[in-house]
């Protein structure tokens, strides 16, 4: 039986030369990706936490979609805020957004905002799946460099409803059932 080392059987030096082999391609992979954009993955890891209940938030101005205007936040001030992160492939966003709809739609022309933010690698991704689905909720595409200054907390769906006083009054991570997001309109109309 031959050793490992001696290089006398085939297998070895095959093996030493795959490791070489992988150890430069591994090592020509990396320098690429450093110039590469951001990954999901790589973003959702840096992704911070809820916000904390009681917390002050403020969110940016941003342009709707389907040609909807823009939510300015000085609209906003003084009103409950619903924000709802989501994106159309997420399965867990699909459960949630026919009950946002229906929580919209109950109580429309109320004294409260929503904001819904596709997290979408493409505007036109959100715009069909929301026309596809009837949806009318105020959505807006939270481009990456938008999320710079309004970060996506890690999850998906999230829901967040902000106070009167600019507060955080709830911070959801995951899929809320029906019940649950029927049950935010108390907060939202006190």
């Amino acid at each position: 039986m031959n050793s490992p080392d001696t290089g006398s059987d085939s297998l070895p030096s095959r093996r030493t030369a795959l490791g070489w082999l992988g150890a430069g391609c591994l090592a020509g992979s990396f320098a690429p990706a450093r110039s590469q954009p951001v990954s999901a993955a790589a973003e959702e890891a840096k992704a911070p936490a809820l916000p904390a209940i009681g917390s002050l938030m403020t969110v940016p101005a941003i342009d709707l979609l389907r040609n909807a205007g823009r939510f300015d936040p000085a609209a906003a001030q003084g009103k409950p805020l619903l924000i709802y992160w989501w994106s159309s492939t997420c399965p867990f966003c699909a459960l949630q957004s026919p009950s946002m709809e229906k929580l919209w739609q109950s109580q429309k022309g109320g004294h409260w905002q929503m904001l819904a933010l596709s997290i979408d690698r493409k505007t036109e991704d959100a715009e069909t799946y929301l026309r596809a689905r009837g949806y009318s909720f105020p959505a807006a595409w939270a481009s990456p460099a938008w999320r710079t200054r309004f970060p996506k907390p890690k999850g998906l769906p999230i829901t967040l409803v902000i106070g009167r006083d600019g507060k955080v009054l709830l911070a959801e991570k995951g899929q809320m059932f029906d019940e649950d997001v029927q049950a935010m309109a108390g907060l939202l109309t006190a």
